[in-house]
């Protein structure tokens, strides 16, 4: 068990440098596989997952040279043998985006049955066997493994997704770089990290139509070229910091490179009465005195926060937003559209002596404005719970404890320390 000693109740100041963004870089570094010319990806965090790949491109052969001081990672997949074994990673969901590049590169790919990611609820697979399926792959189940095999060629396919997962579209695009022909994919997923991911592989060489949009199309058999490739800063990471100076009457300053993805985000912290602003690259949100929910315009409507795939509010962002619920004055309804288990933590909240109501697995309802107490928390394996916990222990004078914090490792691996350099005294109890 992995706990976080949080010593709260000062006002965070100062300047952040957020990292990539894990959505990103995790499928970026997947479709790798595709190519055989050296890549150079920059600002890349050394997180859990990226160990993981890392040891994973090891074993099959590649050659890697990781510089995590500088954030630098430099991989070349031509010296992969045309024989070449190795097990995916097994304690992560991005290890499902390994698949069609092995399925190109060796024509063989071993999935466990269980793939895990954060505890959310259900995640289904069913959806990317349907996209390995269109491009030519079988499936059989051999032992705990589900087996995919392709032989020949792989011809163009056009998918209409029942909802639009990001993971599945990723899938897709990547799958279909190695296709003969013009593949097309309908209800897309347009998160920023796809958009990432399209903005890398048509660097890398790719024709790709309709990123950020619905519909998207995929050329076929690019000619792959070397690659120098700089990520984004995290939009969660830089919307978290937002929220840690709405929750501690702070001012931080955050380098965001990519304000054009914060209008609908600005307008939430805004429901608070908190304001961010964009200006020099950075992003900057000084707290008001006290939280306070807006009322809405029509009468006896309760404000609400809704969170659905992008252009909506990220699922992933909610916690952060439940954060600042519990601190302002006023009631806020948020609904999670996505995951039936991404709610279930609310209880926790209650150590703090926070006051919300869980109406379905869908919504909840925050009572804000209430003297919150320092506490002993437990996380769920859920990223931004783990970073709401720390949220509202930050913004309570006294020492609390969030239990299983170790999430937070998984996607931001300087996140404490950037909170210690704003405030806050923290501490890792492994």
């Amino acid at each position: 068990m992995t706990a976080l000693a949080v010593r709260g109740g000062q006002p965070l100041k100062g300047r952040i440098e957020p990292s990539a963004n894990k959505n990103a870089v995790l499928p970026v570094l997947c479709s790798t596989l595709l190519s055989d010319a050296p890549i150079m990806l920059r600002n890349v965090p050394e997180i859990t997952d990226v160990q993981r790949i890392n040891a994973f491109f090891e074993e099959l052969g590649s050659t890697v040279i990781w510089d995590k001081a500088a954030k630098t990672y430099k991989i070349d997949h031509s010296t992969i043998p045309a024989n070449a074994r190795a097990s995916l990673p097994q304690a992560m969901r991005a290890s499902i985006m390994m698949i069609p590049g092995l399925l190109a590169r060796l024509g063989e790919a071993r999935l466990e049955h269980e793939v895990k990611g954060c505890t959310l609820g259900a995640r289904e697979i069913d959806p990317h066997v349907e996209v390995f399926k269109a491009f030519g792959a079988t499936e059989s189940t051999e032992e705990r493994h589900l087996v995919f095999r392709r032989k020949g060629k792989s011809e163009a396919a056009r998918m209409w997704l029942e909802y639009a997962s990001v993971t599945t579209t990723e899938n897709f695009i990547i799958s279909a770089l190695s296709a003969d022909g013009s593949s097309q994919i309908v209800n897309a997923a347009c998160e920023p990290h796809v958009q990432e991911l399209c903005a890398f592989l048509e660097k890398m060489g790719a024709c790709i139509k309709g990123k950020g949009t619905s519909m998207v199309s995929v050329e076929g058999k690019p000619q792959f070229t070397s690659v120098d490739y700089t990520f984004d800063e995290d939009f969660h990471e830089v919307a978290t910091f937002l929220a840690l100076s709405a929750v501690t009457g702070g001012d931080i300053f955050i380098r965001n490179s990519r304000p054009d993805q914060f209008m609908l985000i600005d307008r939430t912290f805004a429901k608070f009465g908190a304001h961010v602003e964009h200006a020099d690259g950075f992003s900057r949100l000084n707290a008001p005195e006290q939280l306070v929910v807006q009322q809405n315009f029509t009468s006896h409507i309760t404000t609400k926060v809704e969170a659905a795939p992008w252009p909506y509010i990220p699922a992933d962002l909610l916690p952060i937003f439940i954060a600042l619920g519990v601190r302002a004055d006023g009631q806020t309804m948020f609904w999670n559209k996505v995951y039936e288990g991404g709610l279930t933590w609310h209880t926790e909240l209650s150590l703090f002596g926070a006051h919300t109501l869980l109406c379905d697995p869908h919504r909840l309802i925050t009572f804000g404005g209430d003297k919150l107490r320092p506490g002993t928390v437990t996380s769920p394996y859920i990223i931004r719970v783990a970073i709401a916990m720390l949220m509202v222990a930050s913004s309570i004078e006294g020492e609390s404890t969030i239990l299983d914090a170790d999430p937070i490792r998984r996607a931001h691996p300087d996140f404490v320390a950037n909170i210690d350099s704003l405030g806050v005294d923290v501490e890792w109890d492994d």
